[in-house]
C-alpha cells in the first residue's frame, strides 16, 4: 500500500494540483484583501458609506442578556441569532468576479503566448537550433518523415 501511494504522490499532475491549490489559496487571500480594503471601500464611499457586511436580515430573537450592537452582523451571529447575511454574500460575490477577471487576463495572456510559440515551432524546420522556442523532438522528428516522404516517388 505504501508503493501505491508513493506512485501516487510521484505522478506530476498530482503535485502539480497540489502546488496549484497552494498558489490559489494565497491569491484567494490576495484579492479578499484587496476586495476588502481597497474595493469595497470605494464602493461604499459613492453609495454613501455602505458598509456591506452588516448587510442582512434578522431571522430570530435576539437572546436575552444581549449587550451588543442590534445592527452589528458579526456580534449578532456570535450571539447565535439566525440572520441571512446578504452583504457578506456581496462581498463574496464582488470577490468571486475579481478573481474570475484576474485569471481570465492571465490565460488570456498565457494563450497568446503559446500561440506564438506554436506559430514559431510550425515555421522552424529544427526546433532545437531555436533558442526562443521550446524544443519538441517529436515534431521535428515528424517533419524530417515528411519532408523525406515528399522528396521520394509514392510507392504504388
Amino acid at each position: 500500500m505504501f508503493t501505491e501511494f508513493k506512485k501516487f504522490i510521484a505522478r506530476g499532475n498530482v503535485l502539480d494540483l497540489a502546488v496549484g491549490v497552494i498558489i490559489g489559496a494565497a491569491f484567494g487571500r490576495i484579492v479578499t484583501s484587496l476586495n476588502e480594503s481597497m474595493i469595497m471601500p470605494v464602493i461604499g464611499w459613492i453609495f454613501g458609506d455602505i458598509d456591506f457586511s452588516n448587510w442582512f436580515v434578522r431571522l430570530g430573537e435576539i437572546p436575552e442578556g444581549y449587550e451588543g450592537s442590534v445592527t452589528n452582523y458579526a456580534q449578532l451571529k456570535e450571539a447565535g441569532v439566525a440572520m441571512i447575511g446578504y452583504g457578506d454574500f456581496i462581498t463574496q460575490t464582488v470577490d468571486f468576479l475579481i478573481i474570475a477577471l484576474a485569471l481570465f487576463f492571465i490565460l488570456r495572456t498565457v494563450n497568446r503566448v503559446l500561440d506564438e510559440m506554436q506559430e514559431k515551432q510550425k515555421q522552424a524546420a529544427d526546433s532545437s537550433e531555436e533558442g526562443d522556442i521550446p524544443t519538441d523532438p517529436q515534431l521535428d522528428v515528424l517533419k524530417q518523415i515528411l519532408a523525406e516522404m515528399r522528396g521520394k516517388p509514392a510507392q504504388p
